[in-house]
């Protein structure tokens, strides 16, 4: 069996030179310093948003002081500044820096932060392509609103292999799709920076119908009929030999 855990990102990775931050929507973001700071009557840390927004503003010897617009969601503490944002919005996406303010200004953190929603089920879908009574061809698509992907499998008695692609993922605005095949069972995972979510279907179940009827159940009532012929000839055979007595 495969499983996935996606963790929330609260601390930044590299990419594309800028560090990056992803956190869930409605949860807290915490920002670190990337330095030691240090603090004197001559200087001053600024947390701030996208360059000219002030969060936050800690002084020597003095508690960190919040400004207005981000008063009762964002708080300094520790010892090295770091930054605490609640429940945090689409809006608050973009850049966020520390800046040590004395003679001359020295960035001590730098992040891009980016506010993702929880990842949706993806639609699974199975059609079958051909029927047999010992295998069946069939097409899985994976989807959501905006992208899916899709491959062929084929079904022979208790094994189920891909016809396709044995590999699948897709990935587009933040998210990706991965369809993954375990013994009959199919899994599609829709998944994210800081959620997943996963749909799953067994595909030895669309193999079990043709035009509407259940090869089981034809199976199932050929058998019946051939055994109730076979005891009616029993029967039949029993009667005669009776009668030819009596005779």
């Amino acid at each position: 069996m495969i499983f996935f855990v996606i963790l929330v990102l609260l601390s930044c990775t590299e990419a594309e030179g800028l560090q990056h931050v992803f956190v869930l929507h409605g949860k807290d973001l915490h920002l670190d310093t990337e330095k030691p700071v240090k603090l004197d009557e001559h200087t001053d840390l600024f947390w701030r948003f996208n360059s000219s927004n002030n969060i936050a503003k800690c002084v020597f010897n003095n508690d960190p002081v919040v400004y207005k617009k981000y008063a009762g969601r964002a708080e300094v503490f520790g010892p090295n500044y770091s930054l605490k944002l609640k429940k945090v919005q689409h809006s608050d996406s973009g850049d966020y820096t520390a800046v040590v303010v004395s003679e001359l200004e020295q960035r001590v953190a730098e992040c891009k932060v980016i506010v993702q929603d929880s990842v949706t089920p993806a639609q699974l879908t199975v059609e079958s392509v051909s029927n047999s009574s010992d295998s069946c061809n069939l097409t899985v698509t994976c989807s959501t609103v905006d992208f899916n992907i899709s491959s062929s499998f084929r079904c022979d008695g208790k094994i189920c292999s891909h016809a396709g692609e044995k590999d699948l993922k897709a990935t587009k605005k933040c998210s990706s799709l991965s369809v993954y095949l375990q013994q009959d069972t199919i899994f599609c995972n829709h998944s994210n920076k800081v959620s997943w979510n996963q749909t799953m279907k067994v595909l030895k179940s669309y193999c079990e119908t043709e035009t509407g009827i259940s090869i089981c159940v034809v199976k199932t009532v050929v058998f019946s009929v051939g055994l109730i012929i076979m005891v009616i000839a029993v029967i039949s055979v029993h009667i005669m030999e009776k009668i030819k007595k009596r005779k």
